[in-house]
């Protein structure tokens, strides 16, 4: 319980806060839970293959508490030949930086037979979810959903009937390690387009719900009886009522669409954060995001209604993933007697970037600094190390070293990583849409160390991959922090274009888009001490060095639990400490 001293002498805005922080701290709880991650047979598409689960079950447990209530995790990892980490994507972390779970970042690797304690608070409401930091183990399946709610005392800012929560993500047949060889080999293979879509964990490969509207024997419809592990998890509503439909992607490449039939949503959350309220026909989700949308039961109740995801940004060569929105008292195996919802086209970027500027923040809430003190302009593109295709960051591709940043540079260990800070810039004459003259990068593991408690710009710009015409989209997620999203642009940034900037609401959030042969404008403030990854969300191009690295106010912080430090130099550091 907070320690908080509160005089009767006080005026009474001072007793107002005194009784809220108390009763606060009183309504808080420890929430603890025993995890066993490991590898299992499982069939998220109907065809049978190895997940990685925890404690049974894929997707992983879903977690739900309260806004100021602490998470008790302890982890075991029960794999017979790699370590694990586990990232709580979207919580912040103020003063467990230790706790983000970011393999070489945050923390050691933890190794097959050892448990790790992850605590951590969960200090704001929202939608959230966590997933594996360690090699491409989110391709394997280690996810789950992780739901705040308001604290005992709070309301939402809207009002609904009941609720529902959806997990996306991709699968592919082949697994996560045999995909990782394939990027990392000279000549590349890439890992190709991924089978299936889920919702859930649930899927239908070569088979389709709404099989009896198409006229191709690809997808013919399925065959169920609906105890499947991959039969759909079917959302049963009641007519006239208001739900919430909590979002969140955690696929390991495709961007998606959403649409529910003949049904309007009302955007209302965004990455943990509330945003002005705005209606859409269908919304484009990137891998990282989340979201709350608000939808009506206000169709004819005599029909059930399709929930449909779709690729956004590639070529489709995945289906649609689906499942039904049952109005009751129908018969919830009742096929919707239309198609499903049609996405807009994958490269209607105008429709994207329509939809992207439409969430602005929710009136009354935190507005960015006026200034920065330190701008960072972060070059995205392709590019070769000794023939070897990788992503690159003004032209340095992120190795991760075997000493966890945070324990090096608390401990001020000089040779656990390069001590050169990364270039914050790129050439002038470098032209964004035509792919690099010099393919040339290099490897690199510094990193930007942030003035604490100054505001920074972080300017992302897309640019031409390898290939002639082809630029891709990046859906970036920064570590530690929510930030500004101040706006988005064609071309090259230059200064001109801080004029764009929206500085009156713009959004907050945790992962941003940007766009082909574009450029996105994030502000936030280096107000959390720790070190804390700036990265692709994308899993094959974060495996190919899509990423960097950002620490700040890492003295101020208190002793670093010796469970997160006990391998590569901060190990032997300690070892020499027991031995004096």
């Amino acid at each position: 319980m907070a320690n908080i001293s509160c005089s009767s002498k006080g005026i009474s805005i001072f007793l107002f806060l005194c009784i809220f922080f108390h009763s606060s701290a009183l309504a808080a709880k420890t929430r603890h839970f025993k995890w066993a991650v490991e590898y299992m047979h499982w069939s998220p598409d109907g065809l049978e293959n190895v997940v990685m689960g925890i404690n049974g079950q894929f997707p992983g447990p879903t977690i739900r508490a309260k806004a100021g209530d602490t998470l008790h995790i302890e982890l075991t990892n029960k794999l017979h030949t790699e370590g694990v980490v586990i990232h709580w994507h979207g919580i912040r972390q103020f003063g467990t930086p230790w706790a983000d779970g970011t393999a070489s970042i945050s923390q050691c690797a933890i190794n097959p037979g050892e448990t790790f304690v992850y605590r951590f608070k969960v200090d704001k409401a929202g939608t959230y979810f966590y997933h594996g930091h360690y090699g491409m183990q989110r391709s394997a399946g280690l996810y789950g959903s992780l739901i705040v709610d308001v604290a005992e005392s709070q309301k939402e800012p809207f009002h609904y009937n009941g609720e529902f929560n959806l997990l996306l993500s991709d699968w592919w047949h082949k697994s996560s390690h045999e995909q990782e060889v394939d990027l990392s080999s000279n000549p590349f293979r890439w890992i190709g387009e991924p089978q299936t879509l889920l919702i859930n964990g649930r899927g239908q490969y070569n088979c389709s719900l709404a099989g009896k509207f198409s006229k191709s024997s690809i997808n013919p419809p399925c065959q169920l009886r609906g105890n499947e592990q991959w039969a759909p998890q079917i959302l049963h509503v009641q007519p006239n009522k208001t739900y919430r439909l909590r979002v969140a992607s955690t696929t390991a490449l495709a961007s998606l669409n959403l649409a529910i039939g003949n049904h309007k949503m009302v955007i209302v959350e965004a990455d943990g954060n509330y945003v002005q309220p705005f209606s859409v026909e269908d919304m484009d989700i990137y891998s990282g995001e989340s979201y709350s949308i608000l939808f009506t039961t206000d169709q004819n109740p005599s029909n059930n209604y399709w929930i449909s995801i779709s690729v956004r940004g590639r070529e489709p060569k995945t289906p649609q993933a689906l499942t039904i929105l049952n109005y009751s008292p129908n018969s919830p195996s009742k096929l919707p007697t239309s198609p499903p919802p049609m996405p807009p086209l994958w490269n209607n970027y105008t429709h994207s970037k329509a939809f992207s500027s439409k969430i602005l923040a929710l009136m009354g809430s935190p507005k960015p600094p006026s200034n920065y003190d330190r701008r960072i302009i972060l070059l995205n593109t392709q590019n070769r190390i000794d023939g070897y295709i990788k992503w690159s960051i003004n032209n340095v591709s992120l190795t991760l070293p075997s000493t966890p940043y945070i324990g090096s540079i608390k401990y001020g260990l000089k040779n656990a990583f390069d001590l050169k800070s990364p270039p914050e810039n790129f050439p002038l004459d470098y032209n964004v849409v035509k792919p690099a003259k010099n393919q040339n990068s290099t490897y690199g593991s510094g990193v930007y160390t942030l003035r604490f408690n100054t505001s920074v710009d972080v300017i992302l710009q897309n640019a031409n991959a390898l290939a002639e015409n082809v630029s891709e989209i990046h859906p970036w997620h920064l570590h530690g922090h929510d930030f500004w999203v101040l706006g988005y642009g064609e071309g090259r940034f230059t200064k001109e274009d801080e004029k764009k900037f929206n500085l009156k609401n713009p959004p907050l959030r945790n992962t941003a888009v940007i766009f082909p042969y574009g450029w996105t404008a994030l502000r936030f403030v280096a107000d959390n001490p720790g070190v804390w990854a700036f990265h692709c969300h994308i899993e094959p191009h974060l495996h190919m060095g899509m990423g960097v690295v950002f620490a700040e106010g890492v003295q101020r912080l208190r002793k670093i639990p010796n469970e997160a430090l006990g391998c590569g130099l901060t190990a032997k550091l300690f070892m020499n400490k027991k031995g004096n």
